[in-house]
């Protein structure tokens, strides 16, 4: 995700990094070269060509603004729900954390045989928040489609890493392996009948986010409606020189270079926020709040080596 320090407004117009211009020069370049052979066969050479009128041009671009509209609000919707996802990961992760280190304790109250079961809940508090850290690393591989198991390897034991290799999702298998940890605490008496509830209904909440995050991926805007966009907006560009020649004379490929910018800068915003988990500069910086999530979760169980938080760097945060 692009991070930067407000900027001058005059700066802010003239600024190419981050904007859609890198991956929509070449396509307006060839526009406005046509539009300008378009004009000079037009007017310097006084040669006769088959022009149209404005009027089309008008009314097309009129419906072909609102369609991009529509498509571009549809694409920010789907960034937007991930970031709320993701924002709703790190409140889950900081409460089922919260709930592990509070919720479970020991049920004897005796000498020695409370501090060697102490020293088993510890254990199980410790495993469990290391296993909420996996279970994050693991879902922003899964939606990335990158290799889980180095980040994975640094909270979890060799064992269990060599059972995850055999499943397809990931981040599922870790939250079962979380429940089967409060089970077992349950079992050992370590969590109260009216607590059990409680942690349950986090681990729900982190399925549910799993879901959402899938959902998004899994189903992109119709591709049957981005196909059609996108060769509207090509041809109503490419034959935009012929319906205003006439009208606007050699200030033609000035006007066409106007338009075009803007049609086609709006087409490639949509494609690029309409998959909201990838790691190019407009998406989500996932990796950082996966770090974030890291960080708070160690510190919680008293580590006290733990990483720096991510900063953007060239204004990019991934």
């Amino acid at each position: 995700m692009i991070v930067k320090e407000p900027l001058p407004w005059i700066r802010m117009l003239f600024s190419v990094k981050g904007s859609s211009l890198p991956r929509t020069l070449p396509r307006i370049l060839v526009v406005t070269i046509i539009s300008v052979v378009v004009t000079a066969v037009q007017l310097h050479l006084d040669i006769e060509v088959y022009t149209l009128t404005a009027t089309p041009f008008t009314l097309i671009g009129l419906a072909l603004g609102i369609f991009l509209g529509f498509r571009n609000n549809a694409a920010y919707d789907r960034f937007w729900e991930g970031r709320k996802l993701w924002g709703q990961l790190v409140n889950s992760s900081r409460s089922f954390a919260r709930q592990t280190l509070s919720l479970i304790r020991p049920h004897t109250s005796q000498g020695a045989v409370i501090a060697a079961e102490q020293q088993e809940v510890d254990q199980c508090q410790q495993d469990l928040v290391r296993h909420a850290i996996a279970f994050v690393h693991a879902l922003r591989h899964q939606l990335r489609d990158s290799d889980p198991f180095p980040d994975l390897a640094r909270f979890l034991p060799a064992g269990e890493l060599d059972d995850l290799r055999r499943h397809r999702n990931v981040p599922f298998a870790v939250s079962m392996a979380m429940a089967r940890r409060v089970r077992q605490a349950w079992d050992r008496g370590w969590i109260s009948a009216y607590h059990l509830p409680v942690m349950e209904k986090t681990l729900a909440i982190l399925t549910d986010i799993q879901g959402g995050c899938e959902r998004i991926k899994s189903t992109p805007i119709p591709w049957a409606y981005t196909v059609l966009l996108h060769r509207l907006v090509a041809f109503y560009c490419l034959f935009l020189p012929f319906g205003i020649v006439d009208t606007t004379r050699w200030l033609t490929p000035i006007v066409v270079l106007l338009i075009t910018h803007a049609f086609f800068g709006l087409d490639e915003i949509g494609d690029e926020l309409e998959q909201p988990f990838g790691t190019e500069p407009q998406d989500l910086p996932l990796t950082a709040i996966s770090r974030t999530i890291e960080v708070n979760l160690l510190q919680a169980i008293g580590e006290e080596e733990v990483p720096e938080l991510l900063q953007p760097v060239n204004g990019v945060l991934v």
